[in-house]
């Protein structure tokens, strides 16, 4: 056991041993995965990068804890399940979350406690949340090894349950309880994560998601002018708004399109006919990929009920269906 915990990446020697004379004397910590964790962050920086987007403004006499190791504890306690400040009053003594950090688990300083952490949580401004965002988006563009010919970002909304009478917690028909209901993108290749937005319990409006893409795609180009990008999202993400932004930035989209919003979209798109499924007769899932790039091939599709390509403008039919559902 002793050679295995020598070898854990982020420790140093002198951490080491001291974890071996822990687990010797029998005193152990249920939390020895977060010793996995301190290679990763230092390998991609999280800490650093959104320490940096904040002033430290306090006394230096009287500060014992960095922002910096203030938010790797707290990064290192959420992705152990501890999601809140509270477990922190407990966990700031725990060996392995000490090592983990950087503290001898015997002789080293104990962690920070839930008020210092909630206080850290209460310091960024919205200037200072912007610009964490921004950089967060920067590490996405700075995963990959090579620059990518084209991505496609996943954009979507979940909700998060609250307990008690927090800011922006709205109760939500839906999932019928109080929530809120964060953006989250994704690039759909690898599965990274490019951007977590925290916002009400309600669904985004078409002005609020045009305003988060243009950010994120804008941010993106930043780094990779040359980058194709497609958007993908639910129906409530093709809206006038968000479709304008992406024909402007030069961008592809793929929206879902739900009820009579498809079947407007097919009768203002073929020249033929359209029929509406029958009562009691399920029917495909509706779809539009709606012009790619101005200047794109048509796309083919297997599903019935997908119009793709650039036979027409798709966004100009589908604009008084999605102004129905705002």
């Amino acid at each position: 056991m002793n050679e295995t915990i020598a070898f854990l990446p982020g420790l140093s020697p002198v951490a080491g041993k001291e974890l071996c004379a822990r687990f010797d004397g029998g005193r152990l910590s249920s939390d020895g995965g977060v010793l996995l964790f301190p290679g990763i962050e230092r390998r991609l920086g999280i800490s650093d990068v959104l320490a940096s987007c904040l002033p430290d403004e306090r006394d230096p006499a009287s500060t014992t804890h960095s922002y910096v190791d203030m938010i790797r504890a707290r990064l290192f306690a959420i992705a152990c399940g501890y999601e809140d400040c509270d477990d922190l009053d407990a966990l700031r003594f725990d060996p392995a979350f000490k090592l983990a950090c950087g503290r001898l688990a015997e002789t080293g300083a104990d962690l920070m406690s839930q008020p210092t952490l909630s206080r850290l949580e209460n310091v960024p401004s919205w200037r200072a949340l912007a610009r964490m965002g921004l950089n967060m988006i920067d590490l996405f563009c700075a995963s990959f090894k090579a620059v990518p010919a084209c991505i496609v970002l996943d954009i979507d909304d979940t909700d998060d349950a609250v307990h008690g009478g927090q800011q922006l917690a709205l109760f939500n028909a839906h999932y019928d309880e109080y929530c809120f209901q964060p953006i989250h993108i994704f690039e759909a290749a690898t599965g990274k994560p490019v951007l977590s937005l925290l916002r009400p319990g309600k669904r985004p409006s078409g002005k609020e998601a045009a305003r988060v893409l243009r950010h994120v795609i804008s941010r993106i180009q930043h780094t990779w002018p040359l980058v194709k990008i497609t958007v993908r999202g639910d129906s409530h993400y093709g809206t006038p708004e968000v479709m304008d932004l992406l024909e402007d930035q030069g961008c592809g989209y793929i929206f879902g399109l739900a009820g009579r919003d498809h079947v407007r979209t097919r009768c203002a798109a073929s020249s033929g006919p359209v029929t509406k499924p029958k009562a009691g007769h399920a029917s495909a899932p509706s779809s539009l990929a709606s012009r790619p790039h101005r200047k794109a091939p048509t796309y083919a599709s297997s599903s019935p009920t997908c119009l793709a390509g650039p036979r027409c403008s798709m966004r100009k039919s589908i604009a008084p269906a999605a102004g129905w559902k705002t």
